[in-house]
């Protein structure tokens, strides 16, 4: 019964969370890559596209929240969410055309194009902090949990409870079904076939015929509506802050290379790594133990390998070694 409960409270405070979580990451790092590599460069706004999607979800949330617009048991963020992409998307393409095309048609270095990524990520981060402001927003809804902590004791009579947020469900269920659209997208249509030519080879894609332009708008069209959905799940499992997005470019960046630049399977494969790790690497071991272990042997300690305010720190050292021993990550990516 010990070791039952012990993995009940494994599976509480480190799986569950970390298959939300990787989900989100996981979709956050698909949008990194895509950019990199069609577009050949590091995508330092990225995290502040999603913080400007996720902000345009909040409000369209709370305007519908306003008219009594609602889900059901699901958040009314779900109803919102499409047309915060398209906001994104627009906000994205504008974007390109305003900064990065002409650096593009200047044949500019990818160097030039991330300080380019830079400054837009000041300015992206600074327009949405000025719209909703830089605390933390809540705008879930809904039934909180699919599986709350005390029903499970009771249904089961173990000592150790497993809770289930909604949002930690659709989470996992948003990442399969885009994952699966993304990859038919890519493999079986014209559009993602010219997009994969292009990647691979730009020279011999534009003497097949690609429109490189048309790539560019559906490889950023692609990137926004992955970022707004990565912040608005996130935003749901823990709540809006838009400072915030701009750290999540650490574990995005660290999954994105730790599966391979450029390759998506990879970014989705990293994704989870790194989620797994930070989680894995932040949590206390002592409850975990107690129950594995003799009375007479049973930790003090935390047995925490970090604390939790410093779990991106796991992504830091997961991408410093990645960028070291392994530059073309776990799946054979493009070369950082």
């Amino acid at each position: 019964m010990d070791i039952i409960n012990a993995l009940v409270l494994f599976s509480n405070f480190v799986v569950v969370p970390a298959l939300a979580y990787g989900s989100q990451l996981a979709l956050g790092a698909l949008g990194v890559t895509l950019i990199y590599g069609i577009l050949r460069f590091s995508n330092f706004a990225h995290g502040a596209t999603m913080a400007f999607g996720t902000m345009c979800c909040v409000l369209i949330t709370w305007w519908f929240q306003s008219l009594g617009i609602n889900f059901g048991p699901l958040p009314t963020a779900l109803l919102a969410l499409p047309f915060a992409i398209v906001l994104c998307v627009v906000f994205a393409l504008v974007t390109d055309k305003a900064v990065y095309k002409f650096y593009r048609n200047a044949k500019s270095s990818p160097v030039i194009l991330v300080i380019a990524s830079v400054g837009m990520m000041f300015v992206t981060g600074g327009l949405v902090r000025f719209i909703i402001g830089p605390d933390d927003q809540q705008f879930g809804d809904g039934e909180r949990f699919i599986i709350k902590a005390r029903e499970f004791k009771q249904l089961t009579g173990l000592s150790e409870g497993l809770a289930i947020k909604t949002s930690q469900g659709i989470a996992l269920f948003a990442a399969v079904v885009v994952v699966i659209a993304l990859f038919w997208f890519l493999n079986k249509t014209r559009t993602g076939k010219s997009m994969r030519a292009y990647s691979d080879n730009e020279d011999l894609a534009l003497l097949s015929g690609i429109n490189p332009e048309r790539v560019v708008r559906v490889t950023w069209i692609l990137a926004a509506a992955l970022a707004t959905l990565a912040g608005v799940l996130y935003g749901l499992d823990k709540s809006f802050r838009p400072f915030t997005y701009d750290q999540l470019l650490l574990p995005f960046f660290a999954a994105a290379i730790l599966g391979g630049l450029g390759n998506p399977f990879g970014a989705i494969g990293g994704g989870f790594i790194v989620a797994f790790s930070e989680i894995m690497m932040t949590y206390a071991y002592k409850k975990f133990f107690a129950y594995l272990l003799p009375e007479d042997m049973a930790p003090t300690e935390l047995l925490q390998l970090f604390a939790t305010n410093y779990k991106f720190a796991v992504s830091f050292l997961i991408l410093v070694i990645v960028l070291i021993f392994m530059p073309t990550g776990l799946f054979k990516g493009k070369s950082v």
